[in-house]
């Protein structure tokens, strides 16, 4: 069995529970070609580094079901927070990230996606300052580690930061390591954010404004999710793609641009494998339209 043989890269967020090695396979399953997976629990500060059969195991896998290395991806446990003015917890945050960047680097796993971080009502500039303090902490321990973090915009809710693409810009451009930084965009985030992706000029604003300050060359990954609630409406409630808010159409629009189409796909939506598989079915039926 091989996988998606198509230019699209495409698919979802996989289980880790039948181990890392399992992975592949079941992306190809569900009719994928890409895939992004936890390093470890998300919800524990705990994390392990994987045994040498394990590694094994996964990159033979890699390239037994064809799935490149630009189309894998991990996703950072849910507990970190390089905003934290809570110093224990930064501190932890900060040993946290380096364990799952050493994670990446032994599965040969070349992007590690994060939420920047809630500054807790300290403010968006000291928030920032602790993200970047962290990430270049982090960057330092793993210098030679093969890894890029990816900084994902998130939901304007609370003291997020990363809601807006000047921020993101702000963590990039002052941290020492900016080559080690990429982006990810999330469609249900960015919606709630204000960017409406239902028609050709709302998406040409958006790529614009990712170019003008990031740089398109960042953008890594999307994860594409429809939205459960309507334009800015700041909720961060992913739906699966055509149920919600942003809609088939919506979809239609936003994956006709090439700047979108190169870019791995990556789902985040409602759901497991099987779910996730009719997901797919629709989105090559939406790219095909």
């Amino acid at each position: 069995m091989k996988a998606l043989n198509s230019e699209i890269k495409l698919g979802a967020h996989m289980p880790i529970s039948g181990g890392f090695h399992r992975v592949p396979e079941e992306t190809v399953k569900i009719g994928g070609n890409a895939f992004q997976i936890f390093p470890h629990n998300a919800r524990q500060w705990r994390a392990k580094m994987p045994d040498k059969e394990t590694i094994i195991k996964f990159k033979r896998n890699m390239k037994k079901f064809g799935i490149d290395e630009d189309a894998a991806f991990c996703h950072s446990g849910y507990l970190i927070n390089l905003a934290s003015p809570k110093e224990d917890v930064w501190k932890k945050s900060v040993d946290l990230l380096e364990k799952e960047i050493r994670i990446c680097g032994a599965l040969g796993i070349k992007y590690l996606n994060i939420h920047p971080g809630s500054h807790l009502e300290t403010g968006e500039n000291a928030g920032i300052e602790l993200i970047v303090k962290g990430l270049d902490e982090v960057f330092k321990r793993t210098d030679g580690v093969d890894v890029i973090v990816l900084l994902e915009n998130v939901a304007p809710k609370g003291s997020a930061i990363g809601y807006n693409f000047d921020q993101l810009k702000k963590i990039i451009e002052m941290s020492a390591f900016p080559k080690r930084l990429g982006i990810t965009y999330d469609t249900c985030h960015g919606f709630d954010a204000g960017f409406d992706i239902r028609d050709p000029d709302g998406v040409r604003r958006l790529l614009d404004e990712i170019d003008k300050t990031v740089g398109l060359e960042r953008l890594k990954m999307i994860h594409l999710n429809d939205s459960k609630n309507p334009l800015g409406a700041a909720k961060d409630r992913h739906e699966s793609i055509g149920f919600g808010h942003i809609g088939r159409d919506g979809f239609k629009n936003f994956l006709s641009f090439d700047e979108i189409r190169r870019v791995p796909l990556i789902l985040e939506t409602p759901g497991g494998n099987e779910e996730h598989a009719a997901d797919i079915k629709r989105v090559l039926e939406i790219i095909g339209e």
